[in-house]
């Protein structure tokens, strides 16, 4: 099908020093002196795959800065592999997040998995893009990189967590790994979890207090009933030592986005382990054996893209998510499925090349809502993935359109956590750490093709992107002259912040 393609351009150079000042502010602001919160108020604790999304942007301004993001969550990793979906501050009183370190209790209730005991963390994971992000830091300035020595202080944490969720984490016994609570996939109220979380009986309203309400609309958050379920989850899995065989879960689904961001991370933690001297050889035959289960287990022709798989009904759950699409991001994907996910991305359901971003979810699906959290709302974190996916398979003016409507999307929205998708207006809170990580991302981006440096094969990272477009921002005076390449240290006094 060929889109209604809408004129939605890039922002001319003379908008980028906006774009950069205002990504560059929001990334300061946020910065804790090891790690980046999503936000100041409705996320005070460092997070998974948004401190893997945010490294991505902020090697930008400062590699160091980004290398000990990615460091500070790996630190705490569990000895069984797995890497937490939030790392607590001590500083940060319980009750401004629920649920607080006394909810998971994970230095007691966790032991026998390997919880670190001198960290509390959450006990369930999130999506693996880790190893991409390192990777994609490392290629910012590798000689800084290899100076520090980042690569093989990572590269066995990151092993060990691919091992965890190939492992422990192949509950269904088809080679891909399975998420055991509705915010593992990330997608937390993701109408693909609507019929799995009716087996869920959820905890006493009285038993807990939502503290996400007291920083978002209610009509933009989930409702109650499913906060219930998801607290009912959490608890359960706690009280069952965070094990996750010999375990009932009442909750287990195989998701393609999830999948997929293993894939290529796995494809990545090949080229670290070659820069590091081991053999990448075991991490591409894995990625291959990965790339064929996603595509023989969650691959649906009738729907035209990737759908998650309930392994406690044992069926393929029919709801359209953005999930079904990121696999674009992998590569060697038969030609038949990315002509089928192309067709299905700018169909009437996700509007590719109409819609200002694509949404979260199909926007003619019983459900769709344009405002609440993952029912629908566009999010810069998958958007970012889909352009790299078109990107990937030679889609790149459609990849142009889609860069040019988060660059508008993010400035115009303050740097939202989401946005409605056909107007881009602000939803939920604002100066979101990856949203402006991820915009300064593509900006660079933008800024190297225009100075005709194009793009490297592999998993499509960009020519120097640590060169001119950065270079530009420190001459504006929005990166202080020597952050990447130079001192970290001298960088981050420079910026206020002593490293």
């Amino acid at each position: 099908m060929t889109p209604l393609l809408v004129e939605t351009p890039a922002p001319a150079a003379a908008g980028d020093l906006t774009l950069r000042r205002g990504a560059a502010r929001v990334l300061l602001t946020n910065w804790t002196g090891g790690s980046t919160v999503p936000s100041r108020g409705l996320y005070p604790h460092q997070w998974s795959w948004d401190s893997a999304f945010i490294a991505i942007g902020l090697r930008h301004l400062s590699v160091r800065r980004a290398q000990r993001e990615l460091e500070t969550l790996l630190h705490a990793q569990w000895a069984d592999g797995r890497v937490p979906h939030i790392v607590f501050n001590r500083a940060v009183p319980h009750d401004a997040y629920f649920p607080s370190p006394d909810f998971w209790r994970s230095s007691g209730a966790g032991a026998a998995a390997g919880s670190p005991a001198g960290t509390e963390t959450s006990g369930i994971v999130q999506p693996p893009v880790h190893a991409l992000a390192a990777w994609l830091v490392h290629l910012s300035d590798p000689e800084a990189s290899r100076r520090r020595g980042f690569l093989p202080r990572v590269y066995g944490r990151l092993a060990a967590w691919h091992d965890y969720l190939t492992g422990p984490r192949d509950l269904g016994g088809g080679g891909l790994a399975a998420m055991i609570h509705p915010w593992e996939p990330g997608m937390d109220n993701s109408p693909c979890w609507d019929a799995p979380l009716r087996r869920v009986e959820p905890a006493a309203a009285g038993s807990y207090r939502r503290a996400d309400l007291d920083h978002g609309q209610p009509s933009e958050r989930p409702t109650d009933l499913d906060y219930g379920r998801y607290v009912r989850l959490a608890s359960d899995y706690r009280d069952g030592g965070y094990a996750d065989r010999g375990f009932h879960h009442a909750f287990a689904v195989e998701d393609p986005c999830v999948n997929a961001l293993l894939i290529v991370s796995e494809h990545a933690l090949a080229r670290i382990a070659a820069e590091t001297g081991a053999d990448p050889a075991p991490h591409e035959e894995r990625a291959a054996r990965l790339t064929d289960a996603l595509v023989r287990r969650l691959w649906s022709p009738e729907h035209g893209m990737f759908l998650c798989r309930d392994l406690v009904g044992g069926e393929l759950i029919p709801e359209r998510s953005v999930a079904g699409l990121i696999p674009l991001i992998v590569p060697g994907l038969p030609a038949e499925i990315v002509d089928a996910l192309l067709a299905t991305a700018e169909g009437p359901s996700f509007r590719l090349g109409e819609a200002s971003m694509v949404p979260s979810y199909d926007v003619e699906g019983p459900v769709f809502d344009p405002s609440r959290y993952w029912r629908g709302p566009a999010w810069f974190n998958t958007n970012w993935l889909l352009e790299r996916g078109l990107r990937q398979y030679g889609r790149s003016a459609a990849a142009d359109l889609l860069r040019g409507a988060m660059l508008t999307a993010a400035v115009g929205s303050d740097f939202a956590e989401y946005v409605d998708p056909f107007t881009a207006q602000a939803r939920g809170t604002r100066d979101f750490g990856w949203t402006a990580a991820l915009t300064l991302d593509l900006l660079v981006a933008a800024q190297s093709e225009r100075a005709g440096l194009g793009e490297r094969a592999g998993l499509g990272e960009r020519a120097d992107e640590d060169t001119s477009a950065v270079r530009a921002a420190r001459d504006d005076g929005t990166v202080p002259n020597g952050t990447a390449g130079a001192d970290e240290r001298a960088a981050d006094i420079r910026i206020g912040v002593h490293a």
